[in-house]
C-alpha cells in the first residue's frame, strides 16, 4: 500500500469483540484500505496491539486505564473513554486523514462508536453495526449520516447469519472509503428551509428561486430530528435567514405528537440573531402513530390515515390558540428580525379543498390569537392565499430577499 491508500478508523473493543474485529479488519483489508484499530476496551487489558490502545485513550484525558477502572462505574468510564476517543480519533485524522469509519458494537459500543463518528464532518462515510439498528436510532445518529445495521444475532461470535452482514458492512465502508472525496467549501450564503411533503409545493419553488439568485440553500424533512439537525447547524454555520415553513414538530411538542422536537426546536437563529421567518406550515394537524393509536390518543378528531403507521390528526381550535401563544413567547426575545407570514386559506395540502382535513375558518383563529399575543418586534403579514399558493412563496422569497440586502 502507498502513502495515498485512504485510512478507515475502526473502533471495536478488543476485549469482547476480538474475534469480529479481526474478521471485519481483514475483510477491509482485503479491499485495498488501510485500518486503523481505535480499541475503547474497559474491561480487559489491550492484548491486540491496537494502533489506538485504551491506555492510548485514557492517556489522551490525561488519566490510566487503572484510574478509570477504579471508578467501578461503566457510565462514567463510558463518557471517560468517548472523550479520550474523540480526541484521539481526530488527532489520527488530523496528522494522516480518514476517509471512513465503521463501529460495531451493543449499547456501550454503539454510544461510544457513534460519539466519534458525530464528531466529525458531514460526508465522511461512517457505518455502525449495532443491536439497537432495529430499534431507535435517533440517541445514536442524532443530526449525522451515521447508517446504521442490524446484525440479526447478538454481537457474540460469528455465524452464518451475522459474517455475511459484517462482510457487507466491510466491503461497504471500504467502497465509500475509496470514493470519498471532501466537497469543496461553498462560499454562497447559506439559507435554512423546514418542510414536508404537504408544504412542498411551496419550499420547492422558494428553494429554486433562491438557488436562482445565488444563495446555497438546505432543506430539512420537519419528523422529528429535521427541525434538530436544522438548530445545530444555525449554531455552526454562518446562516443568511431561516425559513421555518413547517411547525409540526412544535405541534407535536405541545400536543403529544409523534414529531416532537423537544423544547427547543425554533430557539437557536432566535438565540444567534439569524433573521427568522415563520409560516404555520402544518400546523393543522399532529403526527400519530396508526388509526387506531390515533382515535385513542386523540379521540373524537377528524384523522388522515397517511399509511399503515401513520395518522394525520387535525387540530382544533383550542390547539391553534395554544401554539400561537407558545410561538408569540418563544420569539419575544429574539436578537434577530422575526416575521411571521400566515395564510389564511389553508396550512399545508391536508388544509386546502382538495384536502382531508380541511376547516376554512380554523386559520384566522390562529392569526388573531397571534397578533393578540406577540410581542412588538414580531412582523405578521397574512395573506389570502393557501399555503402552497407560489404568491404566498413569492412573498417568502422577496422578504429573504430584503433581510440578505438590509442585513
Amino acid at each position: 500500500m502507498n502513502k495515498k491508500t485512504p485510512y478507515v478508523l475502526m473502533i471495536i473493543t478488543n476485549d469482547t469483540k476480538h474475534e469480529e474485529a479481526l474478521f471485519i479488519k481483514k475483510e477491509i483489508l482485503k479491499n485495498g484500505l488501510r485500518v486503523v484499530h481505535l480499541d475503547p476496551s474497559i474491561r480487559g487489558e489491550d492484548a491486540s496491539h491496537a494502533e489506538i490502545s485504551p491506555d492510548m485513550i485514557a492517556d489522551a484525558i490525561g488519566m490510566t486505564m487503572h484510574d478509570i477502572r477504579a471508578l467501578n462505574h461503566e457510565g462514567k468510564s463510558l463518557a471517560l473513554m468517548i472523550e479520550g476517543a474523540i480526541s484521539c480519533a481526530l488527532d489520527f485524522d488530523e496528522k494522516y486523514g480518514l476517509s471512513g469509519i465503521i463501529g460495531i458494537g451493543g449499547a456501550m459500543g454503539t454510544s461510544l462508536g457513534t460519539a466519534v463518528m458525530r464528531s466529525f464532518r458531514h460526508g465522511l462515510p461512517k457505518v455502525m453495526i449495532s443491536t439497537l439498528a432495529s430499534g431507535l436510532t435517533r440517541p445514536y445518529v442524532g443530526s449525522h449520516d451515521i447508517m446504521m445495521v442490524n446484525p440479526v444475532c447478538d454481537i457474540n461470535g460469528l455465524n452464518s447469519v451475522n459474517k455475511p452482514v459484517y462482510r457487507n458492512c466491510a466491503i461497504a465502508i471500504a467502497a465509500q472509503a475509496k470514493a470519498y472525496r471532501p466537497l469543496p467549501c461553498v462560499n454562497r450564503p447559506l439559507i435554512l428551509i423546514t418542510t414536508l411533503s404537504t408544504t412542498d409545493p411551496c419550499t420547492v419553488y422558494v428553494r429554486h428561486t433562491l438557488e436562482k439568485y445565488g444563495f446555497e440553500v438546505l432543506v430539512f424533512h420537519t419528523l422529528g430530528n429535521g427541525g434538530i439537525t436544522m438548530e445545530k447547524i444555525v449554531m455552526e454555520r454562518e446562516v443568511k435567514v431561516v425559513l421555518d415553513l413547517s411547525l409540526i414538530e412544535i405541534n407535536d411538542f405541545l400536543g403529544g405528537g409523534l414529531c416532537s422536537a423537544g423544547p427547543d426546536r425554533g430557539k437557536a437563529a432566535l438565540k444567534v440573531g439569524v433573521p427568522t421567518i415563520f409560516a404555520p406550515g402544518n400546523l393543522d394537524f399532529f403526527v400519530s402513530g396508526s388509526i387506531d393509536e390515533a382515535r385513542v390518543k386523540f379521540p373524537e378528531r377528524r384523522y388522515h390515515m397517511h399509511n399503515m403507521s401513520l395518522t394525520a390528526v387535525r387540530s382544533n381550535e383550542e390547539d391553534l390558540i395554544q401554539v400561537a401563544n407558545y410561538l408569540a413567547q418563544l420569539t419575544s426575545h429574539a436578537k434577530g428580525a422575526v416575521s411571521f407570514f400566515i395564510p389564511l386559506q389553508g396550512f399545508s395540502e391536508h388544509d386546502s379543498v382538495r384536502g382531508h382535513l380541511h376547516e376554512p375558518g380554523l386559520p384566522a383563529v390562529f392569526a388573531n390569537q397571534l397578533k393578540s399575543v406577540c410581542s412588538d418586534n414580531l412582523d405578521v403579514y397574512e395573506f389570502d392565499l393557501h399555503m402552497n399558493d407560489q404568491r404566498f412563496a413569492e412573498a417568502l422569497v422577496t422578504k429573504v430577499l430584503s433581510l440578505v440586502e438590509n442585513g
